[in-house]
Order: structure tokens, then C-alpha cells, then sequence
């Protein structure tokens, strides 16, 4: 059988202008309705994700050194390595492909929220309305038909590259040594897979720490969802398994003890 090879999406944030040009293609493409927000004093359009937006462009503004600069982040499913989102769905509408997406498969979905609390870089929006979660599917469909996703489609900057996770692996690596020249702290994001997440198939070229752009430094799976999911849920199904098992084996037991006193009572009759 042969192997499905992985993909994945790179964002360079030193390229990236906030056109936001990604944002309004997921819409389109996603025939995803407009959010009306509020103007609040500053140049982010939204200011967080929500049920109809799923890919957000984050902006801030940094004062150091004397010098002001703009910090630009592409912000959506990360589709981590090892998916908390996956791990705490119950009823496996989130599901990590071998391709690296992590789909989700809504008539699965009952809304129940979990996706939304475990999510290491809190992704996942419940919709009130349809009761159900939404977030980025790295556009499955355009992928499944030999495309790249809408965003990285509409992209006039290269800020946002798609390809095999190797591809896009070796590209990270080499900018990353050309940006440390100006940028000291320039640094990967996500493409270690030896990180707590098994990394992502969402990766980055930082041009500084990852908190700067509102990232986890050491992202993880939470120790209690680990231990819910990988030991006690399976235990918990082996001993209901095991008492199955037994009560099963009891009731067989006991009928035939019943069959046995009841030939013997027929027996007694007879004679």
C-alpha cells in the first residue's frame, strides 16, 4: 500500500503585509458569512476567530529599541502532530489524517465544547447557533482535486507557501539563516516534530519568539488529557470488558446449573 505523502502550509511572518487577502478567500471559498465588528482602536479586523472566520491575520505593534515595527501571524487550526482537539472529542468528529490535516467531520459533531476547551492554541469555535465546532480544514476538498488552499492560492506576497511538509520543511530551514542576519531570534515554528505537539502541519518562519506573536513557547497536550485519554479511558473499557466478560460468563454458568436441576427434578417426576 503506498504511503500517503504529508503536506503542509508555511507561513513567513517577514513577508506577510496584512493584505488580508487569505481572510477574505477562506470566506469565499468557505461561503462563510461576514462578522460585524466593532472599530476599536486599532488595525486588526477581528480580534479573535470565531464560528465564520477561520483564518485570521493578528496584528501588533512593537515599540524596541527606539524602533517601531508592525508583527504580522496567519492565525488558525494548527493541525498539530498529536491533536488535543482529536484526543478529547468523544464522539471522533475530529480525526488526524495520514496526510497531516486534522478533518473534521461535522455530522459526527454534538457540540459539546470539548474540542474548544483542550485545544492547545485555543482554535476551535462552537456555533450557538447549529451546535456545532468550526475551525480551518486546510481546505480538503481544493487539496483532494490537486489544488493548494485558498488562502495560499490568493497570497501575492509568497507569505504563504503549500506543499509537501518536506518541501516545506527544507524552504523554512534555509530562510530562517538568511533572516537571522537581521533578525537575531529568528526561529521555526512547528516544524520539530520532537515538540509536545508532534508538531504541525500550520508551521512558521518567526523573526522573533514565538509569545511575541501570541504563540505558546513550549506548546503541549495537556498532562490530564493525556492521561484520560491514552490510560484511563482505555482501562476503563478493558475492565467493563473483563466484567462483561464475567457477568456473561455467570449468567451461562447459571443456566446451565438451571438445566441441569431441572433434567434432574424431570427425572424425579418420571419415576
Amino acid at each position: 500500500m503506498a504511503t500517503m505523502t504529508e503536506i503542509a502550509m508555511l507561513h513567513d511572518v517577514s513577508k506577510c503585509t496584512a493584505c488580508r487577502g487569505c481572510m477574505v478567500a477562506c470566506k469565499q471559498w468557505k461561503n462563510l458569512p461576514a462578522d460585524m465588528t466593532p472599530f476599536e482602536g486599532n488595525y486588526q479586523s477581528h480580534e479573535d476567530l470565531s464560528p465564520s472566520t477561520y483564518n485570521l491575520i493578528k496584528m501588533k505593534e512593537t515599540y524596541e529599541n527606539g524602533n517601531f515595527r508592525w508583527d504580522f501571524l496567519k492565525f488558525q487550526c494548527m493541525h498539530c502532530g498529536i491533536p488535543a482537539c482529536a484526543k478529547a472529542c468523544p464522539e471522533e468528529a475530529l480525526v488526524k489524517q495520514a496526510n497531516g490535516v486534522v478533518s473534521f467531520i461535522e455530522d459526527r459533531c454534538v457540540g459539546c465544547g470539548y474540542c474548544e476547551t483542550n485545544c492547545t492554541f485555543d482554535v476551535p469555535r462552537i456555533d450557538a447557533v447549529r451546535k456545532k465546532s468550526t475551525k480551518c480544514n486546510l481546505c480538503e476538498d481544493r487539496i483532494a482535486n490537486g489544488m493548494v488552499p485558498s488562502c495560499a492560492q490568493t497570497c501575492t506576497a509568497d507569505a504563504i507557501l503549500f506543499g509537501t511538509r518536506e518541501e516545506m520543511t527544507e524552504i523554512a530551514k534555509a530562510r530562517v539563516q538568511v533572516l537571522k542576519e537581521q533578525y537575531p531570534n529568528a526561529q521555526l515554528y512547528g516544524v520539530d516534530k520532537n515538540d509536545g505537539i508532534g508538531g504541525t502541519n500550520m508551521m512558521y518562519i518567526l523573526t522573533d519568539r514565538p509569545s511575541v506573536f501570541g504563540l505558546p513557547e513550549n506548546p503541549k497536550v495537556s498532562t490530564s488529557l493525556t492521561i484520560w485519554k491514552d490510560y484511563a479511558q482505555p482501562a476503563g473499557k478493558f475492565l467493563f470488558g473483563a466484567a462483561a466478560m464475567v457477568v456473561a460468563g455467570a449468567l451461562v454458568n447459571n443456566a446451565m446449573i438451571g438445566k441441569k436441576n431441572k433434567g434432574g427434578h424431570d427425572h424425579e417426576q418420571n419415576q
